[in-house]
């Protein structure tokens, strides 16, 4: 029987799929018993268990069949950095996660032109040279973004869920997720991307690793806003400490930072910080990043940008906010058709949905790109999204 035809692997192809995906020989050892032979050349696996194997780390089948492994890139600007230095291998969580991004783009860029959609003005409208603060103020104003109105917001879940409705309503394609897909499996890192940015006049798109905490997505957000504002396509690690060495990213960070806190708004809230340590300064971090909604991270980094803290200090303060805020936590459950809006961009999946239901788009692409198998689902979430039958 052909399923029990033995293939000709190179042990090293399997042994390169398995790092690849961050597996060890035992995670993988129930499933495959006989790993540690192929591995060592002292055995093959039949097609069936090759294909399983594929699946289980995530690797095109094909991959396997090369006689070595590949080099693989990531298809846009990758400014991911650890201390400064480049991070040379992409996960196959990243990797699935742009290409699936890449995809809904490009159905959304042609539904935007079919239905005459203009382009955007304010996609590359600003330069990595542009002044920070008058761009920061340029993008609040195209959004909407009210900081009196954010400080009457209860919750940062409510926060972001504004921001993230005021970049959609500008026509920007916001995808929040912390999973590949709809797969809980596959948990996206955030210690290894944050969020990434792809540019594009007609279908903006930006990604929040929805792993992080949300005060940490509302700097992500704001980060990538300000990558789609200069038309550069990016996957990136923002952070408020860091002052990267790319001066995209270190333009785009400065950005973030002002926008979400005006360092004006910070010193009429605030303007006696200076004289604040210990304790005090504990208790001021955590009202004004209630005041903001942003994390304290976000408002020591601005603090020190108004001077009140030496460069010194602020490493510091910031070590020590770190450990006390300790693991990043991370977020599950909810409803499961607005979580799925939130994820694909309720933009994108509500002009899905309707080009399915009108016949423009087969259902089996719709059910692809947003990861549905079944057709009571994609109704309930038409319904949802007010947009069902």
């Amino acid at each position: 029987m052909a399923s029990k035809i033995r293939v000709d692997i190179k042990p090293e192809m399997l042994r390169w799929a398995r790092e690849r995906a961050g597996l060890g020989v035992d995670a993988l050892a129930r499933r495959f018993p006989k790993l540690k032979a192929w591995e060592q050349g002292n055995a093959s696996p039949t097609l069936k268990q090759l294909e399983g194997f594929a699946k289980a780390t995530y690797t095109p089948v094909g991959y396997l069949f090369l006689p070595e492994p590949p080099v693989e890139t990531v298809p846009i600007p990758d400014f991911r950095t650890k201390e400064n230095v480049h991070i040379e291998h992409p996960s196959p969580d990243l990797l699935d996660t742009l290409y699936l991004c890449q995809q809904r783009q490009e159905w959304y860029r042609n539904f935007a032109r079919s239905t005459g959609e203009k382009p955007l003005a304010f996609v590359g409208s600003a330069k990595p040279t542009s002044g920070v603060e008058a761009t920061a103020a340029g993008i609040r104003h195209a959004l909407g973004f009210d900081l009196e109105e954010r400080r009457r917001i209860p919750t940062w879940t409510d926060a972001l869920r504004r921001f993230i409705e005021q970049a959609d309503a500008l026509g920007i394609l916001v995808m929040c997720s912390g999973v590949v897909l709809n797969n809980n499996q596959r948990q996206l890192d955030p210690d290894e991307f944050r969020g990434f940015a792809i540019a594009d006049d007609l279908a903006p798109l930006v990604f929040i690793n929805g792993a992080d905490t949300k005060a940490a997505q509302m700097f992500t957000l704001a980060h990538e806003l300000a990558h789609i504002w200069i038309g550069q396509s990016a996957v990136s690690d923002a952070q408020a400490s860091w002052v990267p060495d790319h001066q995209v990213e270190r333009w785009s960070n400065r950005v973030a930072a002002e926008m979400l806190v005006p360092l004006d708004a910070l010193r009429d809230e605030y303007s006696a910080l200076g004289q604040l340590q210990g304790p005090d300064l504990q208790h001021e971090l955590g009202r004004l990043a209630r005041r903001f909604k942003v994390s304290t991270l976000v408002i020591l980094r601005r603090i020190h940008d108004a001077g009140w803290l030496s460069r010194e200090q602020f490493r510091e303060a910031y070590a020590e906010e770190l450990q006390r805020l300790g693991e990043v936590t991370k977020t599950s459950g909810g409803d499961f058709y607005l979580t799925l809006g939130a994820r694909a961009s309720k933009r994108f999946t509500r002009a899905l949905v309707v080009s399915t239901l009108e016949g423009q788009t087969p259902f089996t692409e719709a059910f692809r790109l947003l990861g549905l198998k079944k057709m009571a689902t994609f109704h309930d979430l038409g319904r949802s999204l007010g947009v069902g039958a």
